[in-house]
């Protein structure tokens, strides 16, 4: 990720997407790159800020894995990041755009 997106990312996400926490804070993909996988999801939309006790829950615990999918934090990888995603803190859904942008949006049409 170039640091002009990461200045970006770290504009956009203040705080945890799950937590709220404003410290501590790492890069997620949505999507998972995998092992030594394409830096072409390393983009705005596919990456969010959450915190380092989350990232680990979501990658060590099936539960949390579950409800981070449930809430757009993590994509299978047959699902564009142009999915919503959900902000634990505020309740809100959220579209991303590439640019880093967020916009207020409706949830899924899955969940409705």
């Amino acid at each position: 990720m170039k640091n002009s997106d990461l200045k970006k990312l770290r504009e956009r996400d203040t705080w945890c997407w799950e937590c709220g926490s404003e410290s501590d804070l790492v890069p997620h993909h949505r999507a998972n790159r995998g092992f030594g996988g394409s830096k072409a999801l390393d983009t705005l939309q596919n990456i969010i800020l959450v915190c380092a006790r989350f990232n680990g829950e979501m990658e060590s615990d099936a539960a949390v894995a579950n409800w981070a999918r449930d809430n757009g934090m993590k994509l299978s990888k047959f699902m564009s990041p142009s999915q919503p995603v959900f902000d634990n803190w505020q309740k809100k859904w959220f579209y991303l755009d590439e640019r880093g942008n967020k916009h207020e949006t409706e949830p899924p049409s899955f969940l409705i």
